[in-house]
């Protein structure tokens, strides 16, 4: 993503979150499906490095902290509204994270964390992301060796109404929400790019998809 497109980007989602960022939490929790599950099933070490691509409000980087206060937590956002929602919601419970605003598509964790991460988290941020390739690609570069990518996002629906489907695809394309269909095949290829292994599954008859890529 060029810089003049990166910047359009986050003046969209700035727009689009001004106002949705105080009840965002209380909304998106009946249908961003799976994000409590990715949480539980992440083994963490004391003091290992998460990062969350997209943290939005800082909901999940709150919960992480909760089952593994040791954790050293980061986050970024290409929305500088969401990013101050998420640093009054983790100083009011008191909790520590690095926090960074930034291009999911075109980001250097190194250059913005000083480090490598053991954990990245991709939740429902895919989908919302114009080049979601690239961030895969930026995700897996910014996991330390032995670290894995976790991914939570809309699924095919395959074992829902085909009303429901439809229904909830134009709700979601009026926040510029588009499921990805090469979802699993992308992250396929990219694990097998860097000599990876991946674990894919839909869950919620298709709801959505849980996956992880240990590098």
């Amino acid at each position: 993503m060029t810089d003049i497109a990166a910047s359009d980007h986050a003046g969209l989602m700035d727009r689009i979150y001004r106002h949705q960022r105080y009840f965002y939490d209380a909304t998106r929790k009946y249908y961003l499906l799976g994000r409590d599950r990715l949480i539980a099933e992440m083994e963490l070490k004391p003091g290992a490095k998460v990062l969350e691509i997209g943290c939005g409000t800082g909901r999940n980087l709150a919960r992480i902290a909760r089952r593994h206060p040791a954790a050293a937590l980061h986050g970024l956002d290409i929305s500088r509204q969401m990013l101050a929602t998420a640093r009054r919601a983790l100083d009011r419970r008191r909790l520590t994270a690095a926090l960074a605003q930034a291009d999911a598509s075109a980001f250097d964790a190194e250059k913005l964390f000083g480090r490598r991460m053991d954990r990245v988290i991709l939740s429902y941020a895919l989908s919302m992301i114009p080049d979601w390739r690239a961030a895969i690609r930026c995700s897996l570069a910014a996991l330390a060796l032995g670290g894995s990518l976790h991914v939570v996002d809309f699924g095919s629906q395959g074992g829902l109404p085909s009303w429901f489907r439809i229904l909830l695809f134009a709700w979601l394309g009026r926040f510029e929400v588009t499921p990805r269909a090469e979802l699993e095949a992308e992250l396929r290829r990219q694990a097998a790019r860097i000599g990876a292994t991946v674990e894919f599954r839909e869950i919620l008859r298709g709801y959505c998809v849980l996956a992880n890529i240990r590098r």
